[in-house]
């Protein structure tokens, strides 16, 4: 009996099928690392068109008409409702120097105190941990309670603070009446609120402060106020640059808690003559008072140019801080 040596020899075929198969499977590597990173930030962009790109797309086209659900038929109007807006209304106006000057009253003193109140944080103290803990309270605290204790406390008749200027022969102010002090309550309302989140922000950059500048400065006789505006100011602008742009953009956005201090009814109004309505008050009333969409559309958008503009001067200041260090 012989032995067939051809018969035992792989066929030429299945010699062939190997580079066959890892030809496949290298294409196949190929087209994973081609589209597989397109698959990855597909959620990211599928949700941006949703949440963000349809309304902004939607806001400008409902902006350009005279939409209303008091109107079966839809007009468009062109720039017609940005016209109005800019050159008479003088209510809008309003509005938008409400909201800067609440702006300016809240975020100023509110990164001061939190910068300071960081410092005092960052150096060693009993109970240190607890400290820390206690200034997130606000933070995790309900708007509305919120705005329930300071409009208590900012009472006209039986107020504390008006209790304690009575106690020092000062006359009671009425807080919701007064442009300027419903500006300051509404301002310490959100200084309460917000220290203590920019507060945490700070002390996280200033851990990461090497500790040899302080002590060479400490070896050169620079006292701690020395050190704070010579060494940890400087090192945290860059921080210092992002809660500005933060806090701009929330305080521009002002809403719930003027909404809320105000007294009974009419509360989007902002006061008997709208001595504290904010924008996005104002663009609320517009909408579900006056009915008018599409000029409420206009409202938004000139809001969010606004926002955009801060930011931009915001990002132009960082962008000069950076290139003179």
């Amino acid at each position: 009996m012989s032995l067939d040596l051809h018969a035992a020899a792989p066929a030429d075929g299945g010699r062939a099928a190997r580079p066959a198969h890892r030809r496949r499977g290298t294409s196949f590597t190929r087209l994973d690392l081609k589209y597989s990173p397109y698959l990855y930030i597909l959620p990211f962009f599928v949700i941006f068109a949703v949440f963000s790109a349809y309304p902004i797309a939607y806001t400008v086209w409902i902006a350009l008409t005279d939409r209303s659900p008091l109107n079966a038929t839809i007009s468009f109007v062109g720039l017609d409702n940005f016209v109005e807006l800019i050159t008479d209304d003088p209510q809008f106006w309003n509005a938008v120097v409400n909201t800067f000057g609440m702006f300016l009253l809240s975020t100023v003193p509110q990164l001061l105190m939190a910068l300071l109140l960081a410092n005092a944080l960052n150096r060693k103290l009993r109970a240190q941990t607890f400290f820390r803990m206690a200034i997130a309270m606000p933070i995790i605290t309900s708007t509305a309670v919120v705005a329930l204790i300071f409009s208590m406390i900012y009472a006209k008749d039986f107020g504390l603070v008006n209790w304690a200027l009575d106690a020092v022969g000062m006359g009671p102010i009425d807080w919701r009446a007064n442009r300027f002090a419903s500006w300051f309550a509404i301002s310490t309302m959100v200084d309460w609120r917000w220290v203590g989140y920019n507060a945490l922000i700070y002390l996280a950059a200033m851990q990461s402060i090497s500790k040899d500048m302080y002590e060479a400065a400490a070896l050169d006789g620079a006292s701690r106020r020395r050190q704070f505006w010579s060494i940890t100011v400087p090192q945290l602008r860059p921080t210092i640059i992002f809660t500005l742009i933060i806090s701009t953009i929330g305080g521009l956005q002002l809403f719930t808690e003027p909404l809320l201090f105000t007294s009974g009814a009419g509360g989007l109004s902002g006061g008997s003559e709208g001595q504290f309505q904010t924008i996005t008050m104002y663009l609320l009333d517009v909408m579900n008072q006056r009915f008018r969409w599409g000029y409420a559309g206009a409202v938004a958008l000139v809001l969010f140019v606004l926002i955009a503009l801060m930011s931009t001067v915001n990002y132009l200041l960082a962008r000069r801080i950076s290139s003179d260090k």
